[in-house]
């Protein structure tokens, strides 16, 4: 079964480009992106069976991705708030 890939610009779509500005033009928001990018991709290769782990790290990895997500969408929010 395919698993969606959680790439920071389908999981706001709505700010893509809001994302792209902040990874060129803020570091610790781009050193976010890149920490979000990497356990992300572990997460993928783990659940592609590509990598094998125990079930206890790929729920800590998750539960890091849903963090780092945390922090980003609340970096958006500041950066991004159109008022409404």
């Amino acid at each position: 079964m395919p698993h969606s890939q959680h790439a920071l610009v389908e999981e706001f779509p709505d700010r893509a480009e809001l994302i792209r500005s902040l990874i060129r033009a803020d570091d610790e928001f781009a050193a976010a992106a890149v920490d979000y990018n990497e356990v992300n991709g572990e997460i993928l290769r783990i659940e592609a069976e590509i990598e094998t782990t125990s079930d206890e790290y790929l729920e800590t990895l998750k539960k890091k991705r849903l963090r780092l997500l945390d922090d980003i969408h609340e970096k958006l929010s500041h950066n991004g708030n159109t008022g409404t």
